[in-house]
């Protein structure tokens, strides 16, 4: 456990190098919401979209944080800096490990101050059970999203693929969810043959964490938690915890 957290202080340390950077990010984040989803809220009388977006922009910035490891990682391997790190004093699997749980803890240190402010918005505060909860939710999303992120890293040779493949993760996810808008309102895709996108959304970790947030914080018959919620991030967080451990353990001594 020693190396591990190491490797979880060294991520840290970088992570603060760009603090401004950072707070720049929260604060575009926190526009979003006082600004865009008030905007949206005025325009339609179907929801209120400030309030169901809340719950939404604290997944979008768990997601976006938890994923800067990989950019980090793709640099090293580009830089060919990688060869230091793996020559440390600990295993490969441990310095594997500690990246995936070093991006999974970035994430949740920058989504804190969203998931407060939300509390605060929309006048809600959840039990400690259901905060636990939502927290080991958040936790699990984070680890998992790093994976993608260490595993998509490690597999490409370029920053332009990297960039291209984080796209392309970023538009499945974040669009075929329940971030932006209600499943009920994606439902009507499926009568324009689209059912498999709803499908997709339906599984959606992304879908899972952000329902089980408003579950807890939205008076809404359309939000119930579920323990299938928990089960389906967890599942996506051990898939992608483990490929990006092997990922990096294996694949990345070969470069």
């Amino acid at each position: 456990m020693k190396a591990v957290i190491r490797v979880i202080e060294y991520d840290f340390r970088n992570f603060f190098r760009y603090r401004w950077f950072i707070i720049g990010l929260i604060a575009m984040n926190l526009a979003d919401l006082f600004i865009s989803a008030i905007v949206f809220t005025q325009m339609t009388s179907i929801i209120d979209y400030f309030k169901f977006f809340a719950p939404g922009l604290v997944v979008i910035g768990l997601f976006a944080s938890a994923f800067m490891i990989g950019r980090e990682i793709n640099m090293e391997v580009r830089r060919e800096i990688h060869h230091y790190m793996l020559s440390l004093p600990m295993t490969r699997t441990e310095l594997a490990v500690g990246r995936v749980l070093a991006g999974g803890l970035r994430g949740m240190l920058y989504m804190t101050p969203l998931l407060i402010t939300t509390f605060i918005v929309l006048h809600r505060f959840p039990t400690l059970p259901q905060l636990l909860l939502i927290l080991l939710t958040l936790l699990l999303l984070a680890i998992g999203i790093s994976g993608v992120s260490i595993s998509i890293a490690v597999s490409t040779t370029s920053f332009e693929k990297f960039v291209t493949a984080r796209g392309v993760v970023y538009y499945m996810l974040f669009f075929c969810s329940s971030v932006f808008y209600p499943l009920s309102v994606m439902q009507v895709l499926a009568t324009k043959g689209l059912g498999p996108l709803v499908t997709f959304a339906q599984i959606n970790p992304l879908t899972n964490g952000s329902d089980l947030i408003r579950s807890f914080l939205l008076d809404s018959p359309e939000y119930v938690f579920s323990p299938l919620m928990l089960l389906n991030v967890a599942v996506f967080s051990g898939i992608f915890a483990f490929v990006a451990t092997f990922a990096y353990a294996k694949i990345l001594q070969r470069h």
